[in-house]
């Protein structure tokens, strides 16, 4: 079989170049990956910075070598099979297709089934870090056969930040792994957005700001998502955020999971809960985990359709 093992061979294909596909591309370019984009629109920003950018109705294929790598990126749900099934009939026996969606590891587990009965491997990539991890070096967690994932691995390692890229084992296993981490972010942010309400409406007159930068410095609860709330609270004022918090529903499944396989995991379900409190206009807790949600990820402040739509119909297969 084929590997990729220098800068100067790896070529990578993208299809979905929004916040994080486009980002991912900007990073693999600075790493010495060649990169062929697939986009509905335009991307001049990216071609500007040597990105291949090809229109909605080329065949990305035909810009890779063999064996290709091509990483989607693009909301999990039916669209994932659609973009796969016009994909499939392009490809050769060793080429490497890698959901880097959000997809429900139930639907991975399918898909990697249906590819491999083409000689096409599927890895499930469950990827974290948000859209400046997608920049700077993101963490994948990859599921899939091992033959498939060597193929991958080298480009993979390049853009991971250093440590970052998992291989997790059987198919669906990476975007379990992914799963899982969404549950106890879920539960982190709940407590940041607990601790903010404490803060807030205590007999003190404290100047949160400063108070998380601290934190984010040198307490024992120091970490990124602190970081996020420390930087947010300089760049607007709090009490303009919305309260709603808009959720696209992974940490459901994985309640839902848990349930099914009898594995407490309390607190998780709390902070997903917790979400519903969110229409509540005066909740603090949830304004803080609206702002950390979209200093991380871009998430919308206040309601939004198009992400209540995606809870909605972004799993395919059931539990």
């Amino acid at each position: 079989m084929i590997q990729l093992s220098k800068p100067k061979d790896m070529k990578l294909g993208i299809l979905g170049l929004g916040k994080m596909g486009g980002n991912l591309a900007l990073l693999a370019k600075e790493k010495g990956i060649a990169v062929v984009g697939k986009s509905r629109s335009a991307k001049p920003h990216l071609e500007r910075k040597g990105v291949k950018v090809v229109g909605a109705y080329d065949p990305i294929v035909d810009f890779l070598d063999q064996p290709r790598v091509i990483y989607i990126s693009i909301p999990a749900g039916p669209t994932v099979d659609k973009v796969i099934e016009e994909l499939v009939p392009l490809l050769d026996s060793g080429d490497v297709v890698i959901d880097g969606g959000n997809s429900f590891y139930l639907d991975s587990v399918r898909r990697e089934e249906d590819l491999a009965d083409n000689g096409i491997f599927f890895l499930d990539c469950g990827t974290s870090g948000g859209v400046d991890g997608a920049r700077k070096g993101p963490c994948f967690m990859v599921g899939g056969n091992k033959d498939g994932f060597k193929v991958a691995e080298p480009i993979l390692t390049s853009l991971a930040a250093e440590g970052a890229c998992i291989y997790t084992g059987d198919p669906g296993s990476g975007h379990f792994t992914k799963l899982v981490q969404d549950g106890v972010e879920a539960a982190m942010l709940q407590a940041i957005g607990e601790g903010v309400s404490l803060l807030r409406e205590s007999d003190f007159h404290l100047d949160m700001e400063k108070i998380f930068k601290g934190w984010a410095r040198g307490a024992t609860v120091r970490g990124w998502l602190v970081e996020l709330m420390a930087k947010s609270l300089a760049e607007q004022r709090f009490s303009d955020v919305p309260t709603h918090v808009e959720d696209t529903g992974e940490v459901n499944w994985l309640v839902h999971d848990a349930l099914e396989k009898e594995v407490p995991i309390p607190v998780i379900a709390q902070a997903a809960m917790e979400l519903f409190r969110s229409r509540d206009k005066n909740c603090d807790a949830c304004r803080s985990v609206a702002l950390m949600r979209n200093s991380r990820g871009g998430y919308p402040l206040g309601k939004d359709d198009q992400l209540a739509r995606e809870r909605r119909a972004s799993r395919t297969e059931k539990i």
